[in-house]
């Protein structure tokens, strides 16, 4: 992958040192394909890959980046593990990310989403270089009031569920740390994304419907799917990762008048419920796609796990203030996921098939992005 540097967000990524946490994870893994591209130095902190496929083998991360494993619930070992870093500009993604399985483990879950995060702010505020930090939760942080609007940057936090409350948990700590320690309109500064159900190639994760619809194909077997009815914000994972990026670049040129919290949802034809996007992604997949049954009553998944039956994001904040835009509409937003794994099955080079999604997509962007911004003069 290695070759001229992107010039996309003004060249600010270039030589840049730069922090990822759960840079084995999947939208960690392609927020550190991205980095690389962009010509950054990379350290990646975050436990093992999970057993199994995954987007951080299949790309070859170890390659193109310091990678070391740590679990950040704990405080000593993380400390230990990049003792010697001194980022200028601290990703955090590390996460346990999983409703289903916060029901399972949820302490487990909190102390993961909530202390980990915690320490791993404590870990970046003792970096001398430290500029930026960009803390990434979930559209699931909000009091879900199912309503038909998208919520917005200002509305409450919630959570019915271990996961969603974690993330909620994750924001007030961002803040009370924002408030605390990032203060400073010459100091590093903080803030936080939260993006709506992302998908693409390499995600593997359990309970999750594109992954599992991969399984399916790939096992030859039809697949019940639980809740059909459930309206999510759909996206490709490069629209929210463009959206962190070009966040931390303005972080790093304007500073203080960037931090908070930030949305990076779809437009509106990109929430559908879950039944039309499994029929999209039936579609695109053509021969040897799976066949779904589905649960019908309007009563949530049938073990009883509670789901949130709608859920918008109202990305307004990041369209007129950095400039940011989805670039993908959803049948292309399938069609980029299913060609990722059809190539994976194939045995075919993926570090070289991510490289040119990401390449697809950067020359998808207007070039003049990271300068379009409507926020006034500083």
């Amino acid at each position: 992958m290695a070759g001229q540097v992107d010039p996309i967000f003004g060249g600010i990524f270039s030589g840049r040192r730069v922090l990822v946490t759960g840079h084995s994870g999947f939208k960690g893994g392609w927020l550190s394909v991205w980095l690389y591209r962009l010509g950054a130095q990379l350290t990646g902190v975050s436990l093992p890959p999970e057993k199994g496929p995954s987007f951080y083998e299949a790309c070859g991360l170890p390659v193109i980046m310091d990678s070391r494993f740590a679990d950040i619930r704990d405080p000593v070992a993380l400390q230990k593990a990049v003792a010697d870093v001194d980022a200028e500009v601290v990703f955090h993604m590390a996460a346990q990310p999983l409703v289903r399985r916060s029901y399972r483990e949820p302490a487990e879950t909190f102390a993961t989403n909530v202390s980990g995060t915690a320490h791993v702010l404590d870990a970046a505020l003792k970096m001398k270089s430290l500029k930026a930090v960009v803390v990434v939760t979930s559209d699931k942080c909000y009091d879900n009031k199912e309503w038909t609007w998208g919520y917005r940057e200002n509305d409450p936090m919630g959570g019915r569920d271990p996961y969603s409350a974690s993330k909620g948990c994750t924001e007030l700590v961002a803040q009370a740390y924002q408030h605390s320690f990032f203060g400073d309109p010459q100091g590093p500064q903080l803030a936080t994304v939260r993006a709506g159900n992302v998908f693409g190639g390499g995600d593997w994760g359990e309970d999750r419907l594109v992954p599992d619809i991969v399984r399916s194909a790939e096992a030859g077997k039809p697949l019940h799917i639980r809740s059909p009815f459930s309206v999510r914000p759909w996206q490709h994972v490069l629209e929210p990762i463009s959206g962190y990026l070009g966040l931390a670049a303005k972080l790093l040129d304007k500073g203080q008048p960037f931090a908070g919290p930030w949305n990076f949802g779809p437009d509106v034809s990109g929430t559908v419920n879950v039944r039309n996007l499994a029929m999209m992604m039936q579609h695109s997949w053509g021969a040897g796609a799976p066949e779904f049954t589905f649960h019908h009553t309007g009563d949530g998944p049938p073990d009883g796990m509670h789901e949130a039956g709608i859920l918008r994001l109202d990305s307004t904040k990041a369209q007129t203030r950095l400039g940011w835009r989805p670039q993908l509409d959803l049948p292309e937003a399938i069609q980029l996921t299913v060609d990722w794994y059809r190539s994976h099955a194939a045995g075919e080079a993926m570090a070289g098939i991510t490289d040119a999604q990401i390449g697809h997509y950067s020359n998808l962007m207007s070039s003049d992005m990271f300068d379009r911004a409507t926020v006034a003069a500083q």
